[in-house]
């Protein structure tokens, strides 16, 4: 039996989220907006027969039990929390900082018999489940490098919000770089030791956000990642990241692996590999043939990814009789909260990096800090 599914978000994941649900069978039975106009719209337009301004009157709904979180990210940490502690299934976008991760860790641990999930897609997209089986399988042999180039439009939304602030969660390294930082991970089994990154702001004012507001989150990103844990003798993955914002035009990502026998590169939503020694590449997986709605603010790899998610999801629960219980095997493949803390880390270390100039070390936090540790420091200094 499939649970009762509660959308919080009114974006065009959400837009693209709830039709995907509907088509495998979930019942989409609640919509939270920031505002009742906003709620009111999209359930009207995606015919959800409940939407509300207020979260409680989804996480208590009584036909809810799986809840999906795709909502600014300074948001994201009370809501799934909060869920977790009422007893809801949670799949859910990243948190704003590492403290608010580190909440939604301890929360998934307390309550390890419901469902927390990331919402990264991109595990989900074939092409990189093939590539994760080959590297596994030795096709590249020992993994040496990972280089990852995504180009496209901006990200800012038309008005001035979150998008625009580094500090709420916006900037491509938070928004496309989390998901990469993961994917790689995913892919070589390894986590990122120390980084170095630089961060630019090239459109600070445009058209519509002008005046005394300026943006302030990232729209160029190249950062490097040193990745050990895998037992390599030449001490462990190089992985180089590029993302650049500032290119009108089609959505461009290439992810690729290089091993001490071979390549493998994902393009899009195809798979491409080539042995050493071999004259060029070979076509290993060809996954062009979307046949789902095409949506304009979401790139192709992501929507497919997105939809294997949900497909993954109704495996999950249909292998259960009841409507919260779960089954871990069809979402094996999906980041844990665990995992949202690491890449969350990882992208403040590489914040740091473009401010000190420096390589720094990525540290996971084992304990929440201490609030209150900033004011007790200030009035030790002034005591002394």
């Amino acid at each position: 039996m499939l649970p009762g599914v509660g959308v919080f978000g009114t974006g065009s994941t959400a837009r693209v989220l709830v039709p995907l649900l509907k088509a495998e069978g979930f019942e989409v039975h609640a919509l939270w907006g920031r505002s009742e106009e906003e709620a009111c719209c999209l359930a009207k337009e995606l015919s959800i027969p409940f939407h509300t301004s207020r979260s409680d009157d989804v996480l208590l709904h009584q036909d809810v039990d799986l809840v999906c979180i795709y909502i600014p990210p300074s948001m994201t940490r009370q809501i799934a929390v909060k869920a977790l502690g009422i007893g809801k299934n949670v799949v859910c976008e990243k948190a704003a900082t590492a403290v608010d991760s580190f909440k939604m860790v301890t929360a998934a641990r307390y309550y390890p018999q419901l469902l927390s999930i990331m919402g990264n897609t991109l595990r989900f997209l074939p092409a990189f489940a093939a590539m994760r089986q080959l590297l596994v399988e030795g096709y590249a042999g020992e993994i040496q490098v990972c280089d990852v180039r995504v180009y496209g439009p901006s990200l800012l939304d038309e008005s001035y919000g979150w998008t625009c602030e580094e500090l709420m969660g916006g900037g491509g390294l938070h928004t496309v770089g989390s998901q990469i930082i993961d994917l790689l991970s995913y892919l070589t089994g390894a986590r990122a030791n120390r980084v170095h990154g630089l961060l630019r702001t090239f459109v600070q004012q445009n058209s519509l956000i002008r005046g005394i507001r300026r943006v302030t989150s990232d729209d160029f990103c190249f950062f490097q990642m040193l990745m050990g844990g895998t037992g390599s003798s030449s001490g462990g993955v190089c992985c180089t990241v590029t993302l650049n914002f500032n290119m009108p035009g089609s959505f461009v990502q290439e992810v690729m692996v290089v091993g001490s026998t071979g390549r493998l590169v994902a393009r899009g939503t195809e798979l491409y590999g080539q042995r050493n020694g071999s004259k060029g590449e070979e076509l290993l997986l060809d996954d062009s043939g979307w046949v789902g709605p095409e949506v304009k603010n979401m790139p192709l790899p992501h929507l497919r990814g997105l939809s294997s998610m949900v497909k993954a999801l109704r495996q999950s629960f249909q292998a259960h009789e009841e409507r919260r219980s779960w089954a871990r095997g069809p979402v094996a493949m999906a980041p844990t909260f665990e995992d949202g803390l690491y890449v969350q880390t990882v992208v403040e270390a590489v914040k740091r990096s473009s401010c000190s100039g420096e390589w720094e070390c990525v540290e996971i936090m084992s304990q929440e800090p201490d609030p209150n540790q900033n004011l007790c420091e200030a009035l030790q200094r002034h005591k002394n």
